[in-house]
C-alpha cells in the first residue's frame, strides 16, 4: 500500500471532483472493513469478502467481454463499478468516445484501489466524469457494469444496483414470458367472441372527474392493514375511484370493499385467484386477450379489453383495435397506466409493497399460494422507516418499471399509502391516517 499512490490519485480527484474527496477519505478510514486478500493467477486481483474484484487470469480479456455488447458508435458510456481501471482504459482507447461516466458502487473498494494502484490514466482524462452511483435517479444507457461490484455494492449505492440487476434481467424475463405464454395462445381464438363484442379499454379514458382521487390497489401484505380505511372511504360521498389488481380482490371482498374496476393481465390467473362471480354488476373488468375465459363468463359487470406492446398480441392487434396499457412485468403497471389515462391527477397506491412486509408475500393469501414463499426472498429493500424488508429480484424489476412510469408523468401526483413496503421513488407519503402508517401512529 502506497501513501504516495493514494495521494497522487486523490490530488486529481480533489481538483476535478472536490465533493468526492471527503467521501473517499472517510471510506479509507472505515473501521468495519471487509476481508481483503491478493488473488494471483496469470494476472492478479483483489479478493474482497470472498468475491474477486476482477479476473485473476486475464483482466484485459474480461474487460473486452464486459464491453462487447456496447453499440459500436457509442459516444457516451456509463460504467458502474470502478474495478481496477481496466474497463476504463479499454473504453478510453476509443477516439470516438466523448464522455465516460464512472459510477462508484462501493466507496471503500474504490478507496482501497486508489491506495494500491495508480488510476490517473483514466482519472485525469477530460472525457471522464466520476460520481457516486446513488446520485443517479435511473441507470443511464448504454452502460457497462462490473458483476463483482453488484455483489460488493455498499448499502448507500444499493438502489442503483437493484436497477442494474433488473435491467440486465429484462431481456431474459421477456423471453421467459413469451415461452410461458405459448401453451395459452389458443385463448386468442377461444376468447374471440368476447373481445369482438366487449368494449375497448379506451372507452374508459378521460372519465375521471376533476380532482377525484383514484386509489390503485395492489396485493402487497400491507393491504391487510389498509382495508378498513378503504371500506370507510368508500362509504363517503366523495369516495375515490378504486382500481384493484386481480389478486387483491380476495382480501378486499373479505373486508367488504368493492372495487370499481378490476384489472387482470396474467394468463395463469383463474377463477380461484379472481372470484369474478362474487363481484357485483357495478364492477368493471379490464382484461387482456389471453385471460382465462371463465373469468369473462363469470363477470356480470361491463368488460373492457386492453392490449400491450407484447409480441403475444401481434396476430390480433389490427383486428382488435384496443388501446395498449403499459406493462413492465406486473399487473400493477397497467392498473396505474389505466388510472392516468382515465384522467387521474392524484393517484394513491395501496399494497404496492414490492417486498414481503409483515412476513407475508400477499394480502389475504397463505404463504406459497401465489408463487414463491416468504422464505425464498433473495434480496432486500428499505422501507420508509429505514427497515430492511425481504424481497425478490423480480419485484425489484417491477418497482423499477413503476418508478420510470412515474418520472414520465410529472403532471400526476403519486402517493404511497404504505410505509411497510419498498420506497417508491417519485411518490409522496399519503397523509391521511391509514392504519399501520407512521402518520396514524403519530396522531395516536
Amino acid at each position: 500500500m502506497s501513501d504516495s499512490c493514494f495521494s497522487d490519485n486523490l490530488t486529481v480527484i480533489s481538483r476535478r471532483w472536490p465533493a468526492l474527496t471527503s467521501v473517499i477519505l472517510q471510506a479509507a478510514d472505515e473501521q468495519h472493513r471487509p476481508q481483503v486478500q491478493l488473488a494471483q493467477g496469470r494476472d492478479s486481483t483483489l479478493l474482497i469478502n470472498g468475491v474477486q474484484l476482477t479476473s485473476r487470469h486475464d483482466r484485459q480479456k474480461e474487460a473486452s467481454e464486459l464491453t462487447a455488447k456496447l453499440p459500436a458508435d457509442s459516444r457516451k458510456i456509463t460504467l458502474y463499478g470502478t474495478g481496477l481501471g481496466d474497463v476504463q482504459q479499454l473504453l478510453l482507447a476509443s477516439a470516438q468516445l466523448q464522455q465516460l461516466n464512472v459510477c462508484i458502487m462501493n466507496e471503500y473498494v474504490f478507496a482501497l484501489v486508489l491506495q494500491l494502484l495508480d488510476q490517473r490514466h483514466w482519472l485525469d482524462d477530460d472525457r471522464v466524469e466520476l460520481q457516486l452511483a446513488a446520485t443517479q435517479q435511473d441507470i443511464e444507457l448504454p452502460f457497462v457494469v462490473s458483476p463483482s461490484e453488484l455483489v460488493l455494492v455498499s448499502n448507500t449505492q444499493r438502489e442503483i444496483a437493484n436497477q442494474l440487476s433488473a435491467e440486465r434481467d429484462a431481456e431474459y424475463v421477456a423471453a421467459q414470458v413469451m415461452r410461458a405464454a405459448e401453451p395459452y395462445m389458443h385463448r386468442l381464438t377461444e376468447n374471440k367472441h368476447y373481445w369482438q363484442n366487449d368494449k375497448a379499454v379506451q372507452q374508459l379514458f378521460n372519465s375521471v372527474q376533476p380532482q377525484q382521487q383514484v386509489f390503485v390497489i395492489a396485493s402487497g401484505p400491507s393491504l391487510e392493514q389498509q382495508c378498513h380505511y378503504l371500506y370507510q372511504r368508500q362509504q363517503q360521498r366523495n369516495a375515490p375511484l378504486l382500481i384493484a389488481v386481480d389478486t387483491a380482490v380476495k382480501a378486499l371482498l373479505e373486508h367488504n370493499v368493492v372495487p370499481d374496476i378490476v384489472i387482470t393481465m396474467d394468463h395463469k390467473i383463474g377463477p380461484w385467484h379472481l372470484p369474478c362471480a362474487k363481484l357485483p354488476p357495478t364492477t368493471a373488468l379490464v382484461y387482456f386477450p389471453l385471460t382465462h375465459s371463465q373469468l369473462l363468463t363469470d363477470c356480470t359487470g361491463p368488460r373492457y379489453v386492453a392490449m400491450s406492446q407484447s409480441k403475444l398480441f401481434d396476430s390480433v392487434r389490427a383486428e382488435l383495435g384496443a388501446a395498449s396499457l403499459f406493462i413492465h412485468g406486473s399487473v400493477l403497471h397497467p392498473a396505474v397506466d389505466l388510472a392516468v389515462k382515465m384522467g387521474a391527477t392524484q393517484l394513491v397506491l395501496f399494497g404496492a409493497d414490492f417486498a414481503f412486509s409483515a412476513n407475508k408475500t400477499h394480502a389475504g393469501w397463505q404463504d406459497k399460494m401465489l408463487g414463491p414463499g416468504y422464505a425464498s426472498a433473495t434480496d432486500w429493500v428499505e422501507n420508509v422507516q429505514g427497515e430492511k424488508v425481504p424481497t425478490l429480484r423480480n419485484l425489484l424489476t417491477y418497482r423499477l418499471g413503476l418508478e420510470r412510469f412515474i418520472r414520465a408523468h410529472a403532471s400526476v401526483q403519486f402517493f404511497n399509502a404504505s410505509n411497510a413496503g419498498a420506497v417508491i421513488a417519485g411518490t409522496k407519503p399519503f397523509n391521511e391516517p391509514v392504519p399501520g402508517n407512521v402518520v396514524e401512529q403519530a396522531e395516536k
